[in-house]
């Protein structure tokens, strides 16, 4: 069935989300949160993971999927970005609104579906935005635009990274970090992964963003979520339950940083990252 590009353009309000410490707590830990990351497992002073704003943002995503008719077998995370407006409080609710804001044709390569999501408490403050894209392996040549070139963000040639964390992912990963809303069988069940071309199920690739954002707030955040102002990557290869994710970053700018992320063989799991701070 062919991409459908009759959304593009048009604004959708999602059904609020409710979410409660314990909502909070159980995607820290789908994180690799542990007792070192107590305030955010701890329910006492509780403080909230930025890269949570992804939780949220799933029904719209999961949505898309539908309504641009794209095939679950063929679809891939190609970038995430958050906005920050407001730290995350432990529990809200959180009211969506999602638009399409372009289809672009990569011919033999698929199609790429941009979506935006704005998010806003039950009093209108806005709290966060996202903006990724997904790539449709076997949506391309619908006769659709190609698109713009995206930005460049390559580190510094020939200087050290200013922070670099590495984190163990267990093999239990992607099983723990599913109960966070996202339950596509490619993150658990064999038979699906193959079916997607991969010999065992893959770690989601907002799991791996969300251990890189662990790895900004442990440094150059000092620990402090509300100092995070956006974080976007690519995603470039996929991760499997059990590797090491090893995240660096290079300061830029004041309070902007290039950082990437490898995973155990030293390969380029997340590039293209930038992140600003407040």
């Amino acid at each position: 069935m062919a991409v459908n590009t009759d959304i593009i353009g048009k604004r959708v309000d999602g059904e609020p989300f409710a979410y409660t410490e314990d909502t909070a707590i159980l995607y820290a830990l789908g994180i690799g949160a542990d007792i070192n990351d107590l305030s955010f497992i701890y329910e006492k002073d509780l403080k909230v993971y930025p890269t949570f704003a992804v939780v949220p943002m799933l029904p719209a995503l999961m949505a898309t999927f539908e309504t641009a008719n794209l095939n679950l077998f063929a679809v891939l995370h190609g970038e995430q970005e958050i906005i920050m407006h407001q730290p995350l409080p432990p529990s809200a609710t959180i009211n969506t609104s999602s638009i399409v804001t372009s289809i672009y044709d990569k011919g033999d390569k698929g199609a790429v579906v941009n979506l935006e999501t704005r998010h806003t408490d039950d009093h209108g403050i806005l709290l966060f935005e996202t903006r990724l894209s997904i790539m449709d392996r076997s949506g391309g040549n619908f006769g659709g635009e190609r698109g713009p070139k995206a930005e460049k963000y390559d580190p510094p040639e020939e200087k050290s990274p200013d922070f670099e964390i590495s984190y163990q992912t267990s093999k239990n990963q992607a099983a723990l970090y599913r109960l966070s809303g996202d339950k596509n069988p490619l993150h658990i069940d064999p038979e699906f992964a193959k079916l997607g071309g991969f010999e065992t199920p893959i770690l989601h690739g907002l799991c791996t963003y969300g251990f890189a954002g662990r790895a900004i707030i442990n440094s150059i955040c000092e620990g402090d979520p509300s100092k995070l102002k956006s974080f976007g990557v690519r995603f470039k290869n996929v991760v499997f339950p059990g590797e090491t994710l090893t995240t660096k970053g290079w300061k830029i700018e004041d309070k902007k940083y290039i950082v990437l992320t490898e995973g155990g063989d030293g390969r380029v799991v997340l590039g293209n990252g930038l992140v600003k701070t407040v």
